[in-house]
């Protein structure tokens, strides 16, 4: 990605403040841990508090997901078949997420978050099967905090080396993808043990 072309984004973006922030992640043009890095660097520089970047940053993720939910809901999956790629979102994204959805159930709604590929279309899934809002609202905003507190975090410690969280994140998202694949299988385990329970 060019990052002349991305700070340029993200410096028109930050001058609106908090709403910035919240802008650049709905519409999802950079990915979230650049636009949330690069949050953690203005928060080092004074320019932003951390409270404020932090639920703009929760805010704008929620709401990303949320839209891609209501697109889901009602145009299904014959509309990201024709329009995703606008969206930045290609077939194989849609195919990993609804196998994923299908297999593990709600829970994926917060573990899929920390796995690549998965993560940007399991919104999808979720509204095309009609999922209630509140549940997935829910399992969003829950993933947004870790996910927004790492890549700020980050941000701050790299400072004007914030860019180079594309190399750096990878170290921080393989561990965060095995630990979401390990709840996952979990809660899979005791559910199925809590469903037999039942009969």
């Amino acid at each position: 990605m060019n990052h002349e072309w991305v700070l340029q984004i993200l410096t028109v973006l930050t001058d609106l403040g908090y709403a910035g922030i919240s802008l650049a992640l709905m519409i999802e043009v950079i990915p979230s841990e650049l636009v949330l890095s690069y949050a953690g660097f203005m928060v080092s520089t004074g320019k932003l508090t951390f409270i404020g970047a932090f639920m703009s940053g929760i805010i704008g993720g929620t709401v990303a997901q949320l839209f891609l939910y209501w697109l889901g809901y009602y145009g299904g999956r014959p509309f990201f078949e024709k329009y995703g790629k606008y969206l930045l979102i290609h077939p194989r994204h849609i195919h990993a997420s609804e196998k994923w959805f299908d297999k593990h159930g709600t829970i994926v709604i917060f573990t899929a978050r920390f796995i690549p590929i998965v993560r940007h279309a399991i919104s999808i899934p979720a509204g095309i099967s009609r999922m209630p809002i509140s549940t997935f609202s829910l399992y969003t905003f829950a993933a947004m905090l870790p996910w927004t507190l790492l890549f700020m975090i980050i941000g701050m410690e790299l400072g004007t080396h914030w860019e180079h969280i594309e190399v750096i994140g990878i170290r921080y998202i393989k561990p965060l993808s095995l630990i979401a694949l390990f709840t996952t299988i979990l809660y899979l385990i005791f559910s199925n043990r809590s469903n037999k329970r039942m009969d």
